[in-house]
This record gives structure tokens, sequence and C-alpha cells, in this order.
């Protein structure tokens, strides 16, 4: 077992989530940043698909029932276990009854815990990701929590050095057109590639809400809801952009006008960050 002494601000359990779903009105979910999830599974010796936790910025407290290897990749954080502190992005020893204390970030934003033989809750669609706008799966983690743990599948990785996660100040995003781009006039494409954004400190799994200048529409009125996918780039009616992720829904209402190729780089983007998009030649 897991034993949740300190929760945090937002820790949730996550895995590489459940795609396929989406014709039923259920997102991908899943962890944030998934190669930095996969890097922590291979690291204590588990699957790539296992599931861990997700932590956002604040870090927490967590006592392991059984002697085991956990790993922790992603936002620049301190790690003790006990008394002993640890390194991120390299498997730890943890004793039984041992704490282990993952601090808050001090750069970047999320970091991702793998436990040997990884969190075994009970899957819903396939997996254990808790998506944190349906609903589905565990609940964001609350203080005296115990999570269960699976058989562990391998032994740790011999490991010398990783590379660590990118913790940029400025996040560059390559997005092409989407599929309601004439709803705007060439003054918000303009606006879009040319200017700088930053992450409101509004986002969250469902979407990185952006500041700074509002894309104007060209088409007033009203749009049917129509299908979402992970990265559209919508437009609210105050033409600030929002940019989906992992939790988003399937569906919405506002004119999406780029796509973003990648959102990974999202994940350790704390409010603040500078955004710019890259796309095609006008």
């Amino acid at each position: 077992m897991i034993e949740v002494l300190r929760a945090g601000a937002l820790t949730t359990v996550q895995d590489l989530g459940r795609p396929g779903w989406a014709h039923l009105g259920v997102p991908r979910s899943g962890a944030l940043d998934p190669d930095a999830m996969r890097l922590a599974n291979r690291l204590v010796g588990n699957p790539e698909s296992a599931a861990g936790l997700e932590l956002t910025m604040t870090g927490c407290a967590l006592r392991l029932t059984r002697a085991t290897t956990v790993a922790v990749v992603g936002a620049e954080v301190d790690v003790w276990v006990g008394a002993r502190p640890g390194d991120t992005g390299r498997p730890l020893a943890v004793p039984a009854g041992a704490v282990l204390r993952i601090g808050p970030a001090r750069r970047g934003l999320r970091c991702w815990l793998a436990v040997a033989g990884g969190i075994a809750v009970d899957p819903v669609l396939g997996s254990r990701a808790t998506d944190t706008l349906a609903g589905l799966g565990p609940a964001p983690l609350r203080d005296g929590d115990r999570l269960p743990l699976g058989v562990p599948a391998g032994p740790p990785a011999p490991v010398d050095v990783t590379m660590p996660v990118a913790h940029p100040t400025e996040v560059h995003l390559t997005a092409q057109l989407g599929p309601r781009h004439d709803w705007f006039d060439t003054v918000a494409l303009d606006l879009l590639y040319g200017t700088a954004y930053t992450v409101s400190p509004l986002s969250n799994r469902v979407g990185a809400r952006l500041a700074g200048a509002p894309l104007p529409r060209a088409v007033p009125g009203e749009l049917p809801s129509e299908g979402v996918v992970l990265g559209a780039v919508q437009v609210p009616a105050d033409g600030q952009p929002l940019i989906f992720l992992a939790d988003h829904p399937t569906t919405g209402g506002y004119p999406v006008i780029a796509v973003v190729a990648d959102v990974t780089p999202l994940a350790q983007a704390r409010p603040g960050t500078t955004v710019r998009f890259h796309g095609p030649q006008r």
C-alpha cells in the first residue's frame, strides 16, 4: 500500500490514458507528459503502461508499507526517502514503512512518480487514469487515502544518468490551421502567430488558458457543438485562446482556430510562461 500523508494541491493517478473512446464522449486523459511517465516506469522495472502518480506544483508525502523502488521524473524537485535525500531521474530504494517526500517544484510544474508494481486501483475503460473533467477513474488524492500496489514485474533499470526534462521559460508550439479558422480574419491569424501569450493561472488538466491579444472573429453568432481533439485551440467569447489538454471535453461550441501538434511542453508551463505559436506560411 501507499499511505497518503500529504496529498498536495493536485495529485492524481495517471497512466497512458484510455484512447479510442472519444465517440462515446470520453477523452484519452492520462499523463500530461506520457514520455516522462514511460521513463519513470522503465526506471523501476514496470511496463510503460503501468499507473503512477502525477504531482502538480506542491509535491506530496507518502508512506510505503513495503520495501520497494520508486522513481521521480519531471519538474525540478527535492526528494527525500526518510531523512536521506534522493535524486530525480533514477531508481530509489525505499525501505518498508519509510516516508517518501517530494518537495514543491522549483522549476517546471509537474512530476511523475512510478512505484515498482504500479498503482493497482481498478481500471475504468481499460485505464486507471483520473479524468478530472469526466470524473472517471480514482478521485484526486486526499490526505489519508490508501492506494494498492501491484506485483513488481522486474528489477529496476541500471542507470548512470538520464536526460532531464526541459523546463522552458518560453514554449514554442507548432499549430496548423483549425477547422474553423475561416471564422477569423487575417488580423486574428496575424495575432495568433505573431504575438506572445502567457499561461493563465486558470489553466488545468483540461486546458491551458492563455492571456494576451484577443482574437477578433469575422463570423458572428453561435457555433453548434462539434468534435474537438487534443491540442485544439478554441477561442471563447473573450477572444483569449484555450489549448485543450488531456482531460478536454470531446465536443465544444467555440470555434477552433488552430490545432497544436504536440502539447507535451505545456505540462511544465507554469502560470506566466510565454507561449508562441508557429504555423503555416500564409
